[in-house]
Parts: C-alpha cells; structure tokens; sequence
C-alpha cells in the first residue's frame, strides 16, 4: 500500500481510520527505514481491535453512555500514542454527532430529484435545524469533556488535534459551532481540517458558503482533505474531476497548511496521474 503511494509521487501519507494493528509492524518498518514519512493519523488509528470495518464513528464523544465516551477516548489516545512514533504531527478527529434524525441524506434525494429548494426541501430543512438546535447543547458539552482530556495529552507527544469539518448537518460541529469549540480551548493543539468535498456538499445543500467559511476558518486550519465532488453529494473523486473550484479555494488556505489527498479506493492509477498533472499545472510541486 505504502510503496503504491510512494510510486505515484506523494512523500508524505495519511494513515486512514481503516488500518488493522496487524499492519503497524510493516508501517513502523517502513517508518523507520526513511522510505516513508507521515503527515497524519485519522481517528482511530489502528482500527480498535473489536471493529470488524473501517469505522472512525465507532465511539463518539458525543454519546449518552459513559463507557461509549471511555471508549472513544482510550482509542483516541492510542491513535496519538502511534503518531507520535511515526513521527506524525497532526491527528484527525470526528466528535460526533446529534442525536437527531438524519436528514442530509434526505435532502441529497430531493437536491437529485430536482427539488432543491423547493417548498417541501425547505420544510425539512427548518425542522432539522430546529431539532438540532434543540438538541445539540447537551452533545456538545459531552464532546468538549472529552476533548479536554484529550488535549493536554496531545501536548505531551507534541501531537496537534485537526477536528475536520463533517458531510452531514446531523454531525459536530457546525460551521456556527467550531469558531466558539476552539475559542473555547483557546489551545495551539486544537484547530481546524479542512474537507473540501464534505463541505462542498454542505454548499450544495444551502448549507454554508464554502469560499466564505475557509476565509473565516483559514487561520485555525492545519490542514485538509483535499478531494472532489460532482453535484450534488459524490465526493471523494480526484482533483479537478469533480465540480469544486479549487483554483479558487485552495490559495485561501494558510500556507503552511498540510494538503492530503482523500479519493475513492476505486480511483485508478490513471485517474490520479492524471489530476496529479492538473495540481502541478495550477499550482505547482
């Protein structure tokens, strides 16, 4: 896997929240070689022994029950444990969600079916923002209890915490919400990952205005996900084959900020080259 991505030009790699703790040793190895070095480590990483699948929602920090929070906690520190053997500065973190129900999908059906906006669209948009708002105060003091713990720890390994921005309205936080998160914290070791194809998907939804929340954002970003979308919500497609505008977006981003790519499995070697060659064309190495 590692030599895959080696060979397709990229030096540095993010290790995803699909990695089984049989495969440290190997990556560890390859770490320790010099053949290898890693921007990230995307929560939880290695996958909890007890998760048959790729799951970084496993545990949420923002779950009613105590030992589900323990859980995602315990497996949080571990992932900053292994970041920082192999030398990673940054983890990756999801804080859950809303105990609501899921409406982001619902309104991706209606946004397909040519109902974008239409009376009945706007109906469940407002519900879902009521019940959000309704609901989320309580979420959020539980994931802020937990984050609290997990950043001093962060700070011990020399490890900086990325809350990457979420595809559903249901997820935390908001666009509204993560200013105050970190303002709250007020800590070098928390900040913001940027997901170009999450929050596309939130501008097609008529959620947020994506070049306007990464002016907002930008300061506090450490890095991001970079990725495409095709209208309305098929995201995760390679660079500049999908309808973001990333000539636009990318220059706002800091320019110390860490860009890691994030596509689909089933993308080709092909596919890739291909929008490797398009970055190079835009912006350059």
């Amino acid at each position: 896997m590692l030599r895959e991505i080696v060979d397709l030009g990229f030096d540095h790699v993010e290790l995803g929240h699909g990695i089984r703790i049989s495969l440290m040793p190997g990556i560890q190895e390859m770490y320790d070689a010099g053949r290898i070095k890693f921007s990230s480590l995307h929560n939880f990483c290695p996958l909890p022994v007890e998760v048959l699948g790729a799951s970084p929602d496993c545990y949420q920090f923002s779950s009613p029950y105590p030992k589900e929070r323990e859980r995602a906690v315990k497996q949080t520190l571990q992932t900053i444990d292994f970041a920082e053997r192999l030398g990673a500065p940054f983890v990756v973190m999801h804080l859950g969600e809303v105990r609501m129900t899921s409406i982001t999908n619902s309104l991706i059906k209606l946004a397909k079916s040519g109902k974008l906006l239409s009376r009945e669209y706007v109906r469940r948009k407002i519900r879902a923002v009521q019940k959000r708002e309704s609901a989320a105060p309580a979420c959020l003091k539980r994931v802020r209890d937990c984050v609290r713990r997990i950043v001093d720890y962060a700070a011990s390994k020399n490890v900086k915490l990325g809350v990457e921005g979420r595809r559903g309205y249901e997820e935390i936080p908001t666009e509204r919400e993560l200013p105050a998160l970190l303002d709250e914290f007020n800590s070098p070791q928390l900040g913001y990952w940027h997901d170009f194809g999450h929050i596309q998907i939130k501008e097609n939804l008529a959620f947020v205005d994506h070049a306007e929340w990464l002016r907002q954002i930008a300061p506090r970003t450490f890095g991001c996900h970079v990725q495409d979308c095709i209208w309305p919500a098929q995201d995760h497609q390679p660079p500049f084959a999908g309808d973001v505008d990333l000539v636009k977006l990318v220059p706002l981003l800091p320019r110390e900020c860490v860009l890691v790519w994030e596509m689909s499995p089933r993308k080709s070697t092909v596919e890739i080259r291909r929008s490797v060659e398009a970055w190079k064309k835009h912006f350059g190495a």
